[in-house]
């Protein structure tokens, strides 16, 4: 596992669109798609559509794992 962003394309309500994400991101997203029993895809277009405008799509997921992380941690 490394360090560097692994790019990796999603479909997001019918366009194709990358992502940059370090390995150990792209496996816990994985997971927690897994879990919630949703396509990687359905869960990134939902993050896409909550998301504030200003914010990057990365950036986005990094945060909505990081946050289901410490829900799990905590609770």
């Amino acid at each position: 596992m490394t360090g560097r962003p692994v790019k990796r394309s999603l479909t997001l309500q019918g366009h194709r669109t990358s992502v940059s994400l370090e390995d150990a991101f792209w496996k816990e997203f994985r997971n927690i798609a897994a879990k919630e029993g949703k396509p990687i895809n359905a869960l990134a277009a939902e993050i896409d559509a909550s998301r504030e405008e200003d914010v990057g799509l990365a950036s986005s997921i990094r945060v909505f794992i990081l946050k289901r992380l410490q829900a799990q941690r905590s609770g």
